[in-house]
């Protein structure tokens, strides 16, 4: 059992949604409970139950006032670009000892600590928080405590697993478990298409694929071998899968792959420039 302080949730998208949905399980208790904000009440009906107030900007002009007052943690989870102004908007109604956490990516710490006067922290957590595997970075800000990256990272934990970084590594590792979900779908999809070409139907493709990555990735957890140890007791010498890994190697996929991450990275620091 986890039990967490107050919370809420400015902006309960997708990824906010996926933190809500690990704050709400039976093995978490929030005390003085979580509140959350969205832009139409649509939105904001759909995440409202027991323990969970859910608050509608067009509805209500003060909704993220309403729910930043009295919460010890706020998480953020605005676009980056709407970032800076909701921080004017709720610093006034933070409580002394609220600690500031926004998932937006390339708004720095620096910029947080410009517009609210405690402690804030960037996370950058991925979409298999929707499932409970999220990887999720954590970077603090200068006027965090240990002890506030222990409570946020108690927060991140309910839908994953957490690493601290320096801020200066976070855009690094946003090209890597921010993206990679991305890269892995991208790998799905060319492998059914290759699937669907030998002569599979969409359906049947869909499954071999994807059981294929599944089956995978859950040997790679339960087994002490790396994964090129693992693919090499796949690939027989002289047999079909040497002759497919040796047309794969050709594509360089190293280089490839280094060329990918830094062109998110680059893309990172534009944002944060920005």
């Amino acid at each position: 059992m986890s039990s967490l302080p107050s919370i809420a949730i400015i902006g309960a998208g997708s990824m906010g949604g996926a933190i809500l949905g690990g704050l709400v399980a039976p093995t978490v208790t929030v005390d003085g409970g979580i509140r959350v904000t969205n832009r139409t009440e649509a939105k904001a009906a759909t995440v409202r139950h027991e323990g969970v107030e859910s608050f509608a900007l067009e509805t209500d002009a003060d909704a993220n006032l309403r729910a930043v007052r009295g919460a010890r943690v706020v998480l953020v989870g605005v676009k980056p670009a709407m970032v800076r102004d909701t921080l004017i908007e709720i610093a006034p109604a933070l409580e002394p000892d609220a600690i500031v956490v926004s998932v937006a990516a390339g708004v720095t710490t620096a910029t947080m600590e410009s517009v609210v006067p405690g402690s804030v922290i960037r996370a950058m957590p991925n979409t298999p928080a929707l499932v409970g595997r999220a990887v999720t970075g954590l970077s603090h800000g200068s006027r965090s405590s240990d002890d506030d990256m222990a409570l946020v990272r108690a927060v991140f934990e309910t839908v994953g697993t957490v690493v601290e970084v320096p801020e200066a590594k976070i855009d690094a590792l946003s090209t890597v478990s921010g993206s990679g979900p991305a890269y892995v779908f991208l790998l799905v999809e060319e492998f059914t298409r290759a699937a669907e070409g030998l002569g599979f139907s969409p359906e049947q493709a869909s499954l071999l694929v994807s059981e294929t990555f599944l089956g995978a990735m859950q040997l790679l957890a339960a087994s002490d071998d790396t994964p090129e140890e693992l693919r090499r007791k796949v690939t027989s010498p002289k047999g079909t899968t040497e002759r497919a890994i040796a047309v794969l190697q050709e594509a360089d996929l190293e280089s490839l792959f280094a060329r990918a991450t830094a062109a998110a990275l680059a893309r990172a620091k534009e944002l944060a420039a920005s």
